[in-house]
């Protein structure tokens, strides 16, 4: 049920008249021999492989356009701590973060960015998706198969605050829209399921790559509640020997978007090149890195070309929980659901 099928007819022309034109108008702006330039990106725990290889790849074409010398600087963390950093004062000219709620807090605290920050881009500014899957030791000893197995008593299972990381918000949403639906859409019943699942949780990492080497490195939980690209990327890193994926019977199309941070850019004078960063990440080549680090690419091509990769799984939104607009205060932030269900271990 993925909901970027229907577009898929239109978006290769769509993203064709969005990108190149975006990237050749702000090379054009530069001298051959520009002075060097700067921009950070200020992103989301699990996409550091993912930016380091996109930033060679784009610091090169933007040298062979322009003949300016670009560095892109990474900063990674749990998605709202690094909305809060940025709004308290860390100078991110670009965010990449797991969510649109926090990049909404971009705009609502400071006004960093402008309100439509997510029409400037195809796709409501996200390049690529991701979902939800479980990661379980090798052989499954504990036969986890789907979420209802998270909740029995003797499972250990590992996830993020989802207070600070928006990996853990995707995890507790797909979670809830599978108890909603396995209880007839029994509000009441769906919160007695999650609170049994987070009864089971022994620690709350602050972001997706700590909880991933907490499960992987520490050797603690039975099952990791993980963005797909990130448990494919455990098996990339520990051995697949050491880790089987489990597709759960229904999941969340999960969307972490990009910005320009307006008021930073503008301060370094980043504003073009920034913009055409973003715009890289549509390019048929970036798609190509995209798909490689396991997150599913917005380009029907190249999505099409990595099919086999990605198992086919029955996809909710977040607009079943409203949009993030609705959904981050009502299940999130203080005083919100997540805080009336969880009950950390004594």
């Amino acid at each position: 049920m993925d909901i970027l099928s229907k577009n898929r007819a239109f978006l290769p022309a769509l993203l064709k008249k969005a990108v190149a034109p975006a990237l050749f108008a702000a090379a054009a702006l530069l001298p051959a021999h520009a002075q060097a330039i700067e921009l950070l990106n200020v992103s989301y725990d699990p996409t550091r492989e993912l930016y380091q290889q996109i930033n060679a790849k784009f610091a090169a074409d933007w040298k062979a356009k322009t003949g300016q010398d670009l560095t892109i600087k990474q900063s990674h963390g749990g998605s709202s701590k690094q909305a809060r950093a940025i709004i308290d004062g860390l100078e991110a000219d670009v965010a990449t973060l797991g969510i649109a709620s926090d990049i909404d807090a971009l705009h609502q605290n400071g006004d960093l960015l402008p309100d439509n920050w997510q029409t400037r881009l195809p796709g409501d500014s996200t390049p690529y998706t991701s979902t939800i899957v479980l990661l379980v030791r090798k052989g499954n000893p504990k036969g986890i198969k789907d979420w209802n197995d998270l909740a029995k008593p003797g499972v250990s299972v590992i996830t993020p605050n989802p207070k600070t990381s928006s990996g853990g918000r995707w995890n507790f949403l797909a979670a809830y829209a599978y108890a909603l639906k396995a209880n007839k859409n029994d509000d009441a019943k769906a919160r007695e399921f999650i609170t049994a699942v987070f009864k089971n949780v022994p620690v709350l990492d602050s972001g997706a790559r700590g909880s991933t080497t907490t499960f992987a490195q520490r050797g603690l939980g039975d099952v990791l509640i993980a963005w797909e690209n990130e448990a494919y990327l455990a098996q990339d890193e520990f051995g697949a020997d050491k880790f089987d994926i489990v597709a759960p019977s229904l999941s969340i199309l999960a969307q972490p978007p990009v910005a320009v941070v307006d008021k930073y850019a503008k301060k370094h004078g980043t504003e073009k090149v920034a913009e055409a960063y973003l715009r890289y990440l549509y390019t048929p080549e970036a798609q190509e890195i995209i798909a490689k680090n396991h997150y599913r690419p917005l380009d029907p091509k190249v999505a099409a070309a990595h099919a086999k990769d990605f198992p086919k799984i029955e996809l909710t939104t977040i607009q079943q929980f409203g949009g993030w607009r609705v959904a981050q205060p009502k299940f999130f932030n203080d005083g919100g659901i997540f805080d009336e269900l969880y009950k950390p271990a004594q």
